[in-house]
């Protein structure tokens, strides 16, 4: 080639090289150049929204403010979270999450100037008061829209289905956003590109729409806490790149559970806190990718299918708090990449299969909560990268393994509530990651070991039989934060020094042991952050002086103990104090102002109280029963605190008035003033405490008439006035339907007068037809407090000590009420208990009280009652105390039930009565006479029973019989020789009896 052609060639290259280098730079100039309308739109968005980290603080990945650099004058597409498209310029994806963002997106935003906009993405900020307009539903060309957890709200605009292209929509945790009735199913209908729908906690209130399940695209379903109701539709569901399906939260949402053919992809399947229900199918085998199966509070039951062995891919399985039962498929050890097993809650019975050996990657093991027995399988040794170890709640029995190794990374142990014994293993002590450590409520034995290793948080050791001191190095826990080693048999001295590096203790338990305590001379500053501290039924004595939890002591417990002295400290939030039941002597310790329970019951305390104890202004429950109190009531007691729902200040020497004013709208649920010497009237201002349930002012005295007007409490249960000096008639209340709530009712000795009450006995609703089968049994008061009383049986008080809620008793003993025993008393048919004796009652023992048929206790003696006794009686099986002494009753003793276990003391006094168990045999007129119904039939005259006889004699004997009957009433050789069969029954009957020792208690 010769030269003139090479600089031809050399000049043709330069010029295509110069043209080829201008067309790049040119191109790549128009993919940096922002249109200015779409640049000032975005600097305008910008500005309508304020930045502040905590409304990215939910977000999944790193956070930061995105928009905080953009600038006017530059490149919008250069901008962090704006990408363009390479041609155009325009801006077709705007991804603006955990941008720190806050404001409202109102629906003229520039945000919806982006008509090209394919992908947008603004979760993970806080748009409050914003909606999902129909702004949204502009940008035709979008594949992916993410809303999710920004804070949107209201009614989701149906323009959003306008986006037909969408393949992707988050709206998740949006929670006060919702659809309108149609618009969900409009929403389904026109997107049918859709592959991952998520919409997690959006409210649809729809069933579940069959379409979806014939989208072949999906991918990825969450319709979690949507309120979706219905049954899920129950056929084979041919979604086969379908990864993840969630319906969890959907609480009325029912049906089987779903089944898909062998032809799926599914990885996650969460059904939890649905009602689905039925037996887990064997085609669950079929779900061979699945990693995450969440089943949790479902109403599945029946067993495990053991195909679900075939989850070879199975990671996670939550299968509690439903309804399973039976026992563990030992196919389980075929999962062998599962990493967490949950089952607590179900009705799993057997032993724990030893399947465990291949399941190296469990790291969450919990089978709490069941009826698992046996004991625990060696094979859970191979466990070693176990974090959770809770068998809990179960009859697991026998020792726990001692040939344990390698749990390095074991962090929490439960296995409370069952029923292992033998020792602690050493295992246990030296596990180098253990934070919680929960062995209570089983039966182990021996000392407590030394710990060796310090990142304990909580202990708990209580309700077991172990003896001993306690270890050493648990005093060097500072990450320990509870302390339970409560009802052992724990003993040694403990000096208050040993706490001082438990600066995290919250809360230490070490009651019901024998413990005993020595205060050190510098323990001011022991345990700063202790809130419950409970040394209650230890041998602690002396002064206790302790200052601990100055700004956190919450509740402290001594109850118990023979503490003789106490330092109150100021402790700001204190709100439970006990002393109860020590040695304590002195002035009343008067308590923090933030108290709401304080009893120092059962002590040796002395002197007055103090009107400062009227700054408690939070107390709720304030018992100062049995001591040695005195002096007149601070005038206060009854309105210092609105909160105040016990006042106990039984067994005192308290002299003076009740206090006479309380606050209108107290809260007042018991007033006891038993056992001092208050006296004047009963204060009417008791009207307005509307909540009150106990009033005992017995043992007192008290010169009053009867308080009718408390028959307008409509809680009041228990009404207790014995021996005062009440006088007078109890008469009549204007009331129309008094004491509707009471119970129990003590009025013994005072000096009541009249005819007894009729129209208050016919009011006691609460003592009849109580049905104990369903209702549910507890006792009177709450977990705080549980009121106690003293009932009069047979001349002894009996202290109860709680007080159940069908407990019914009435004792109008010894006062002056005369009359006949009114009939009606016969309705109270839940009665468990009756004392009208020490009256001047007479007439004869009512017919009616056969229908007390729950009565253990009856006692009418020293009246005048005469007449016979009701053979019906006989019928009440419960009655267990039965006292007629002192009367004028006559006749033979009814024989059989219980009335075969009375003694003569029952009976003594009635020189008319005869037969057992008293030596005065009966004569041929005084035998046992038919029952009262029976004889009432032979006073009325004519009976056609009678008549009727004229089947065995002959009709015209029967008839005559009956005429002769009906002219001469009721002739006594006929009642003669009906007694005599009767009696001989009776014999024959008692002989029998005897015979069989038989005794009905």
């Amino acid at each position: 080639m010769s030269e003139h052609h090479l600089q031809l060639c050399f000049l043709f290259f330069l010029s295509f090289s110069q043209i080829l280098l201008s067309s790049c730079f040119s191109f790549s100039n128009s993919t940096k150049i922002c249109p200015h309308g779409q640049s000032l739109a975005l600097l305008h968005l910008k500005k309508s929204f304020s930045i502040k980290k905590s409304h990215s603080r939910f977000c999944r990945f790193p956070s930061y403010p995105k928009t905080e650099h953009w600038k006017e004058g530059s490149d919008c597409c250069s901008w962090d979270g704006v990408s363009c498209d390479l041609v155009t310029g325009h801006v077709i994806e705007l991804d603006l999450s955990c941008s720190w963002l806050s404001g409202t997106i109102h629906s003229n935003s520039t945000l919806f100037r982006f008509p090209h906009l394919q992908r947008l993405n603004l979760a993970f900020n806080h748009f409050y008061g914003s909606s999902v307009s129909a702004g949204f539903g502009r940008f035709s060309s979008l594949t992916y829209l993410n809303l999710s957890d920004s804070g949107f709200s209201g009614l989701i605009s149906p323009k959003i289905s306008h986006l037909s292209n969408l393949v992707s929509l988050d709206l998740s945790w949006n929670d006060e956003a919702e659809f309108s009735p149609l618009g969900f199913d409009s929403l389904v209908q026109n997107l049918t590109k859709l592959q991952k729908l998520r919409l997690r906690g959006i409210s649809i209130s729809s069933v579940f729409p069959n379409s979806l399940l014939n989208r072949s695209s999906l991918i990825s379903l969450d319709l979690t806490d949507c309120g979706l109701y219905g049954r899920f539709p129950d056929k084979e569901i041919h979604l086969p790149k379908l990864e993840l399906l969630s319906l969890r939260g959907n609480d009325e949402l029912s049906g089987n559970f779903p089944r898909f053919s062998e032809n799926n992809s599914l990885i996650d399947l969460r059904l939890s806190f649905t009602n689905f229900n039925g037996e887990l199918p064997a085609s669950i085998g079929n779900l061979k990718f699945l990693q995450i199966l969440d089943l949790f509070d479902c109403q599945f039951s029946g067993s495990i299918p053991s195909s679900i062995s075939n989850l070879k891919s199975l990671q996670i399985l939550f299968l509690f708090d439903c309804q399973f039962l039976g026992s563990i498929p030992a196919s389980l050890e075929n999962l062998t990449q599962i990493t967490s097993l949950i089952l607590f809650g179900n009705h799993f019975s057997g032993k724990i299969p030893n399947v465990f050996y291949n399941l190296r990657n469990l790291i969450s093991l919990d089978l709490s909560g069941n009826n698992f027995s046996g004991q625990i399988p060696p094979s859970i040794g191979n466990l070693t990268n176990l974090y959770e170890l809770d068998f809990s709640d179960n009859q697991l029995e026998g020792a726990i393994p001692s040939s344990v190794y390698g749990f390095s990374s074991l962090s929490y142990v439960r296995l409370q509530d069952n029923l292992f014994n033998g020792t602690i293993p050493s295992w246990l002590y030296t596990l180098p990651s253990l934070v919680e450590l929960d062995l209570s409520h089983n039966k182990f034995t021996g000392h407590i070991g030394e710990f060796q290793f310090y990142s304990l948080e909580k202990i708990d050791l209580s309700m077991n039989e172990l003896h001993g001191s306690i270890p050493t190095s648990i005093f060097e826990f500072v990450n320990l934060s509870s302390l339970y080693l409560s009802s052992n048999n724990l003993s040694g001295v403990l000096e208050t020094s040993k706490f001082e590096k438990l600066i995290n203790l919250t809360d230490l338990d070490l009651s019901n042991n024998m413990l005993s305590l020595t205060m050190s001379v510098h323990s001011n500053s022991m345990l700063p952050n202790i809130q419950t501290l409970d040394l209650s039924h230890n041998n602690i004595s002396g002064m206790f002086s302790w200052n601990v939890g100055k700004d956190t002591l919450g509740r402290l417990n001594l109850s118990y103990n023979s503490i003789s002295g106490f330092e109150m400290q100021p402790w700001k939030s204190m709100q439970i104090l006990d002393l109860h039941s020590n040695l304590l002597q002195g002035k009343l310790p008067t308590p923090t102002n933030s108290t709401y329970f304080f009893s120092v019951s059962h002590n040796k305390l002395s002197g007055e109280i103090s009107p400062l104890i009227c700054k408690a202004s939070s107390m709720g429950i304030l018992d100062l029963s049995h001591n040695n109190l005195g002096g007149m009531l601070p005038h206060c007691l009854g309105n210092f605190s609105n909160d105040l729902s016990v006042l106990n200040l039984r067994r005192n020497q308290f002299q003076g008035i009740i206090p006479q004013t309380f606050l209108k709208g107290n809260s007042f649920r018991t007033l006891d003033f038993n056992s001092n010497q208050l006296e004047g009237l009963v204060p009417q201002s008791l009207i307005i405490c509307k909540e009150l349930e106990v009033l005992n002012l017995g043992n007192n005295k008290i010169n009053d008439t009867f308080p009718h007007w408390l028959g307008a409490l409509p809680k009041l249960q228990v009404l207790v006035l014995r021996s005062n000096h009440f006088h007078g008639q109890i008469g009549f209340s204007k009331i129309k339907s008094p004491f509707m709530s009471l119970r129990i009712i003590d009025l013994a000795h005072n000096d009541f007068e009249g005819d007894l009450p009729e129209m208050y006995l016919r009011s006691l609703k609460a003592a009849m037809n109580i049905d104990e089968g369903n209702m549910t049994r507890k006792y009177m008061g709450d977990d705080n407090y549980q009121d106690s009383m003293m009932v009069t049986i047979k001349g002894s008080e009996i202290e109860f000590v709680k007080i159940l809620n069908t407990f019914t008793t009435i004792d109008f003993s010894s006062n002056k009420f005369q009359g006949v025993i009114p009939e009606c008393i016969g309705n109270l048919n839940s009665l468990r208990g009756l004392n009208l004796s020490h009256n001047y009652l007479t007439g004869c023992i009512p017919l009616s009280f056969k229908n007390l048929k729950m009565l253990e206790s009856l006692d009418l003696s020293s009246n005048k009652l005469s007449g016979r006794i009701p053979q019906e009686l006989t019928s009440l099986t419960f009655l267990e105390v039965l006292n007629l002494s002192q009367n004028h009753l006559i006749g033979s003793i009814p024989q059989g039930s219980q009335f075969q276990t009375f003694g003569n003391d029952s009976y003594y006094g009635n020189p008319g009565l005869c037969g057992f168990p008293l030596s005065n045999r009966c004569t041929t007129d005084e035998l046992p006479y038919p029952s009262q119904e029976i004889e009432a039939k032979f006073e009325s005259g004519f009976d056609w029973k009678i008549t009727l006889m004229g089947y065995g004699c002959g009709l015209v004997i029967g008839l005559s019989l009956g005429c002769l009957i009906f002219l001469s009433g009721k002739p006594e050789w006929l009642v003669w020789i009906i007694d005599k069969n009767i009696h001989k029954k009776i014999v024959r009957n008692k002989r029998s009896t005897r015979g069989r020792g038989a005794r009905i208690t």
